[in-house]
């Protein structure tokens, strides 16, 4: 539903499908993945939440998110800063996919270094954006704007991998603990299934 809400009457069609696109590709993965190796549902509730994210920055652009423009007026930010919820969520959910994905394989038990492992590959997977970013300014000039959503800050770059990497950190404190009972609880169901 957000999908289709995010697509009537976007702010303009090319930054819809730059912001919309890892959604695009996330969402048949997600049901691929579902039907094949059944995710953990805290997994698949933050993947869709983040979806959401993504639909409402395509949308609007984020620099221009309704919501962020009143919150910006409250505490009288000189930016909408919607992109940094953005890449604090580009920063959260991809570290517990990276986690679920280890631990499910067996690459790495519940851990110190698997937690570490997985800041490092949201801070890996923010800084790669960034690039695609860059790239994409190169490519297409001032059609850009919109999707780099800088609003003329000089650390725009810079911080959003920041606010990435203490998503990825907040993700592993707060929920490490809850996975750990979900991939439990999922693996009893597969035991008992098989």
């Amino acid at each position: 539903m957000v999908l289709l809400w995010s697509l009537y009457q976007p702010h303009d069609i090319f930054t819809w499908w730059m912001e919309a696109l890892p959604s695009l590709i996330a969402l048949p993965l997600l049901g691929w993945f579902y039907w094949k190796h059944r995710p953990t549902t805290m997994i698949s509730v933050l993947v869709l939440v983040h979806c959401c994210v993504l639909f409402v920055g395509a949308k609007y652009t984020y620099a221009e998110v309704p919501l962020f423009d009143w919150i910006s007026v409250l505490f009288d930010w000189q930016r909408n800063n919607y992109d940094k919820l953005g890449h604090f969520a580009q920063g959260f959910i991809p570290a517990m996919l990276c986690r679920e994905i280890l631990l499910r394989n067996n690459v790495l038990k519940p851990s110190g270094w698997c937690g570490f492992l997985c800041v490092c590959f949201a801070l890996a997977l923010s800084a790669f954006y960034e690039l695609i970013e860059w790239w994409v300014a190169v490519a297409t000039g001032d059609n850009a704007e919109a999707f780099l959503g800088t609003q003329g800050y000089v650390w725009d770059t810079q911080s959003d991998m920041l606010f990435a990497l203490i998503g990825s950190i907040c993700a592993m404190l707060l929920l490490s603990r809850w996975h750990n009972r979900q991939l439990a609880a999922l693996t009893l169901t597969n035991k008992a299934s098989a």
